[in-house]
């Protein structure tokens, strides 16, 4: 089998558990797996969405991506806690109460940490820290931000039949690998060109088959995608959300992992499958742009450009629209588009001046609600 996909393809700088190279076909459903994503994540995302060439809203709308990213790549991984709750805790910035909450809150922090890192070279160093992030609080002492070590054996298993379906490297071996890794990661040439999406792809998989930690290497590894992505030029990646795809469908994501394993380390069927996942979670972002682009169409066709409401207020008035029992704070605010406490107050504050939003209190804090008969009034206003 390895000589005949060595025709059609080429083995990677990187090494199975025998020593033998990991190697990569090149069937025709790669090739236009590659040219697809390479055509819809290179488009301006402004022509989806106006509103994007706008510097505020594009942040907002990647705050909600990492945030989305975060919560089902920890649900992916066991933490137990509905989506609800836990976006209102990011969004309102409040310490996680839980250990599944803190696993999400953590996984925040470390996608917002490899947005930060995405132009410095990967180093064990900054693999250390990525997992040190991720799992800050929820291991037991000192297993955080370590490799594993000889005495802690590790074996990937089936969680409902509890069949093991991977024994990783032996522990002595990871430094070396993970140096490997890093020059892989580091390198775009080589001796033969690898597409930046194989790259990333690729990381992916190396990094949850050496399994160098206790725990949190399914985070570490899809964080690290994202990282190579971003380093890589692929900047839209930042919308995308894998893990909600791959939650979608779990059984598949672990037998395209198996399925390299014992086909002689020929890691296209891991690359085909994520391919279909990064294909579904780039449909996915276009539907939602277009469903905000709806959004806001609609609120601009009440308000006619109101002068008096910046996009923000816009934002949120469409979001009113669509759900009149929500609740809304400038805590909330703040973070979802990045301004200053005096900003987003004072937006709330317009809003009910106008008659949009209702105001209340809770301990300290005030809420704000959208009135009865919201598009009523929007109309009105218009008029």
């Amino acid at each position: 089998m390895r000589a005949a996909r060595a025709a059609l393809g080429s083995d990677l700088p990187l090494l199975d558990k025998t020593g033998q190279p990991f190697s990569v076909a090149r069937p025709d459903s790669l090739l236009s797996g590659l040219h697809r994503i390479d055509w819809q994540l290179g488009k301006r995302l402004e022509l989806a969405d106006p509103q994007l060439a706008n510097s505020d809203v594009r942040d907002r709308y990647i705050i909600e991506s990492l945030m989305e990213e975060a919560i089902t790549s920890s649900q992916l991984e066991g933490a137990s806690t509905t989506r609800k709750v836990a976006k209102e805790m990011l969004e309102q910035g409040r310490p996680p109460r839980t250990k599944d909450e803190r696993m999400i809150f953590n996984n925040f922090q470390a996608m917002e940490l490899m947005r930060r890192k995405a132009h410095a070279p990967l180093t064990t160093s900054l693999l250390l820290e990525l997992h040190e992030t991720i799992t800050r609080d929820t291991l037991d002492a000192g297993e955080e931000g370590r490799l594993r070590r000889g005495d802690e054996p590790i074996t990937v298993q089936d969680r409902a039949s509890g069949e093991i379906l991977h024994v990783p490297p032996d522990a002595s071996e990871l430094p070396g690998r993970l140096r490997q890794l890093c020059a892989f990661a580091n390198d775009p040439g080589g001796d033969a060109f690898i597409h930046p999406v194989v790259r990333a792809i690729v990381i992916h998989f190396m990094l949850a088959y050496d399994h160098p930690f206790v725990d949190g290497n399914g985070r570490t590894a899809r964080a690290l995608f994202y990282w190579s992505m971003i380093r890589q030029g692929y900047w839209i990646a930042e919308f995308l959300s894998i893990s909600r795809i791959i939650q979608r469908a779990q059984m598949q994501y672990s037998r395209a992992f198996l399925f390299t394993e014992t086909d002689g380390g020929d890691v296209t069927y891991f690359l085909l499958h994520q391919l279909d996942v990064i294909q579904r979670a780039t449909d996915d972002l276009y539907a939602y742009l277009n469903r905000k682009a709806r959004d806001a169409r609609q609120v601009d066709l009440l308000l006619q450009e109101d002068p008096s409401l910046n996009h923000r207020q816009r934002e949120l008035l469409a979001h009113a629209l669509h759900h009149p029992a929500a609740r809304y704070d400038i805590q909330s605010h703040r973070r979802r588009h990045g301004v200053v406490y005096q900003t987003a107050r004072q937006d709330l504050l317009d809003l009910e001046a106008a008659g949009f939003l209702s105001r209340s209190q809770v301990g300290r804090a005030f809420t704000f609600s959208p009135v009865a008969q919201l598009e009523r009034r929007l109309k009105k206003h218009k008029a």
